[in-house]
């Protein structure tokens, strides 16, 4: 099981905070699950949240940049590619990978990871948050990404 090991996790005291959710269209019942639960997150830590959608995870980078670069002091990537019979599954995989850590890098602003590479459907079901889910990964890129924001304001204050 992906989960086994994790730490437990809520949501930060983030009153106020900025945080952009950038959510992927494909696989509507997952992404209404991992959605859910990154607002969720940010509802739990007192955090204002915006929604932009993208088509696909592959546009995922390009649209957290821009939310970086926009004033958001924490993005939340959300977006699910499910293996089929091709390479297409590793190609947009590593892009949107490399994409979004570029992006935190690059900017300084976190970046939640909150995309679900599985092998089937009901692999991305049982992580995405949805209604008998193991697992919900939206909360945690959420939780992650406000958590990390929070840390860096510490350290750049000394």
């Amino acid at each position: 099981m992906s989960g086994t090991g994790a730490p437990e996790q809520s949501a930060p005291h983030a009153p106020g905070m900025r945080v952009t959710v950038v959510a992927a269209q494909w696989h509507e019942q997952v992404m209404d699950g991992l959605l859910a639960g990154a607002l969720r997150a940010v509802e739990d830590a007192g955090a204002q949240a915006s929604v932009v959608r993208a088509v696909g995870s592959f546009e995922l980078p390009i649209l957290a940049a821009a939310a970086a670069r926009g004033g958001a002091e924490a993005v939340v990537a959300l977006g699910v590619v499910i293996r089929g019979g091709t390479p297409h599954f590793d190609y947009v995989c590593r892009a949107a990978t490399d994409g979004l850590s570029r992006v935190a890098l690059d900017t300084g602003v976190p970046v939640g990871f909150g995309l679900l590479t599985c092998d089937t459907e009901a692999q991305a079901l049982a992580r995405c948050g949805a209604p008998g889910s193991d697992e919900d990964k939206g909360y945690e890129a959420a939780c992650a990404a406000m958590s990390t924001a929070l840390t860096l304001a510490r350290l750049a204050d000394g």
